[in-house]
């Protein structure tokens, strides 16, 4: 199976009803699922002092969620500063983290004006559809 007819299926999936689907052959293995079912990724922890870290977020927070199958970015570019960090206070529609999918990238903007309470993804991540990227509180 070639990587194009790889993203063809997980385009046709993203764009179907199904909840998970597994491929297996003799050469590999892909699993989808839908809706955050994937195992959860550790939360990136701020780099800043304890002293001046943003308050922790509550589990309930609102979250940034990936609106398709892809591959999260945290950055523009590998030695690029990163949209957002961790107490950063942004607006709607402000750029806060890209998604690659078949070659394409998509900007995921901010839901409204709010303040970066948690980073979910480390960059390079795969997510899922709708899986929580980032954690805000609106302000």
């Amino acid at each position: 199976m070639t990587k194009q007819e790889i993203f063809d299926l997980m385009d046709r999936f993203e764009g179907g009803t199904l909840a998970s689907m597994k491929l297996s052959t003799q050469e590999f293995t892909i699993e989808l699922t839908r809706g955050g079912a994937a195992a959860p990724s550790a939360p990136v922890q701020s780099p800043l002092p304890a002293s001046q870290a943003a308050p922790a977020p509550e589990a309930d927070a609102p979250a940034v969620k990936a609106p398709l199958v892809g591959t999260f970015y945290t950055a523009p570019g590998p030695d690029q500063a990163p949209f957002v960090s961790v107490g950063d206070h942004v607006k709607k529609g402000q750029t806060v983290c890209l998604i690659e999918a078949m070659k394409m990238m998509s900007e995921i903007p901010a839901p409204c004006d709010c303040v970066i309470g948690e980073i979910l993804k480390s960059s390079g991540d795969l997510v899922a559809f709708g899986e929580p990227l980032l954690r805000y509180k609106p302000c």
